[in-house]
């Protein structure tokens, strides 16, 4: 590999070369059994003579820091060097620590709460918004993946593509959800995202300026409501109860509306077709624009699914929102938006400038995975596998927390919520401390409340991550993390 060495500053020139290799062996930049640059290779680099760089080489050697082989060149040492005169390591190196600039003040206290966990994962997952990789058709994937590898291999590498993503994926989109879902769409209306938060974030960036307010539904969905705020936004929580968002408590200065009305997160429930009339009237009134994020709804278990918002819309103020990070995995990146025609344009740009363009080998897979009828049928297993844990949490809730807490009627999705009683005084947080205790993580429902508004207390369980075997014993160990869990004086 290149090693960047300078020869400016004070000293002989082959102390300098000395010193600067001996701190990337020191802080880790060149790792043991990596092979430093030829001496000649260097020296012509350096324009210094070679024995300027041999003088180097053979002082690293002689301290044990670099070993010779002849015929294949100079390596870092494999072995641990510690003579007695050796050089005490410099700190690790990292990007300076001044503090001569500084973010704007939003992001003083736009902290995500979503991130990669510390530690070994729980024995007992019932986190949300995880599906189980167990399920994920990898073989299919990679022969799917390797025959777009090949494609480009033999037909030329694509350049710069679409900011609106592979025109093959956008086109099955566009069917898949036209069928799955009756959205009304073509592929000129989609818009392939890195996964739904970019979606939104596209959204913002068109429809938003700072200081418009923008309702979300509270409680809802912490990663929306911090993306909206990062744009300058007035974000304002709405109350949600068992016919989904509250459409009389929206503010009347609301430019967008973001909601869930599938599978509201996080309580489970559905929009009524009352309330989706409502809304959409009332932004036909004020002029504002509605986002529809059906993250999960493909994993139904019963009840009719009812229209999504976009279907009902016929004056193109709703932006559909969808992903595959439920559907297949996280780590795929891969979502879309349905946007109506007049936002289209300046979605584009805005995802040019953000992105360029997506990962063509990845679209181009999804677009096949999609054709074949093979995301359908993947759908459908994982639905049965689904509902089998679904069904095992909703009786160990009713069975042995039955005084404790209330399960939300939910038909769809991988994760439900379960109220805590009204005159139950327990403590939620000292639950969970108890059951990570005992390998069980959960979430508190108390977490996903809007800033200012009361918390709902209780508990939202996730099945996606949880191995079916593992539902029955989870939830007994979590039942006993109640006994004499009182609210703290």
């Amino acid at each position: 590999m290149d090693v960047h060495v300078s020869i400016d500053g004070p000293g002989d020139i082959a102390t300098r070369i000395y010193r600067q290799l001996l701190d990337a062996i020191l802080d880790g930049r060149l790792r043991p059994g990596e092979r430093l640059p030829a001496s000649r290779e260097l020296a012509r680099g350096l324009a210094v003579a070679r024995n300027t760089v041999a003088v180097a080489y053979e002082r690293l050697a002689a301290e044990g820091f670099v070993v010779a082989r002849v015929g294949a060149g100079t390596f870092v040492s494999t072995e641990p060097v510690t003579p007695p005169a050796a050089p005490r390591p410099p700190r690790p190196r990292a990007a300076p620590r001044g503090r001569a600039v500084r973010p704007r003040p939003i992001w003083d206290d736009v902290t995500p709460a979503v991130g990669p966990a510390a530690g070994p994962p729980p024995r007992y997952d019932f986190r949300v918004g995880t599906p189980d990789p167990t399920l994920f058709p990898f073989a299919t994937w990679r022969r799917l993946v390797a025959a777009e590898l090949r494609a480009s291999a033999f037909h030329g590498a694509p350049g710069y593509g679409d900011p609106g993503g592979h025109a093959g994926l956008r086109a099955a989109v566009a069917r898949y959800v036209g069928v799955s879902r009756s959205v009304r769409a073509d592929a000129e209306g989609v818009l392939v995202t890195r996964g739904a938060q970019q979606a939104l974030d596209l959204v913002a960036r068109v429809v938003t300026e700072p200081g418009d307010v923008v309702a979300v539904e509270d409680p809802g969905y912490p990663a929306a409501r911090l993306l909206f705020r990062s744009h300058g936004a007035r974000v304002v929580g709405v109350p949600v109860d068992g016919e989904g968002l509250v459409v009389d408590a929206l503010p009347a200065a609301a430019r967008l509306v973001y909601v869930t009305p599938s599978h509201q997160f996080p309580l489970g429930t559905s929009m009524s077709p009352a309330r989706r009339a409502a809304l959409l009237a009332w932004a036909a009134r004020r002029d504002a624009v509605v986002v529809e994020d059906d993250y999960d709804s493909e994993f139904r278990f019963g009840g009719r699914p009812l229209e999504p918002l976009q279907s009902l819309d016929r004056a193109g103020r709703v932006v559909y929102v969808g992903t595959f990070s439920k559907t297949l995995l996280p780590m795929l990146r891969l979502g879309f938006l349905v946007a109506p025609a007049a936002l289209r344009p300046a979605l584009r740009a805005a995802g040019q400038l953000t992105d360029w363009h997506g990962e063509h080998v990845g679209q181009a897979a999804l677009a096949r995975l999609i054709d074949s009828g093979e995301l359908a049928r993947h759908v459908r297993r994982a639905t049965r596998v689904y509902a089998e844990r679904r069904d095992l949490v909703v009786a160990a809730l009713r069975r042995d927390l039955v005084d404790r807490l209330d399960v939300v009627a939910s038909a769809a999705g991988l994760h439900l919520a379960a109220r805590l009683r009204p005159g139950q005084a327990v403590d939620i947080d000292v639950v969970r401390e108890r059951a990570a205790a005992s390998g069980v993580a959960v979430e508190s429902l108390a977490a996903y409340r809007s800033d200012g508004r009361p918390a709902q207390h209780g508990l939202v369980l996730g099945y996606g991550a949880v191995a079916t075997a593992d539902v029955a014993e989870g939830l007994r160990l979590l039942a006993g993390c109640f006994r004499d869990a009182r609210t703290r004086p």
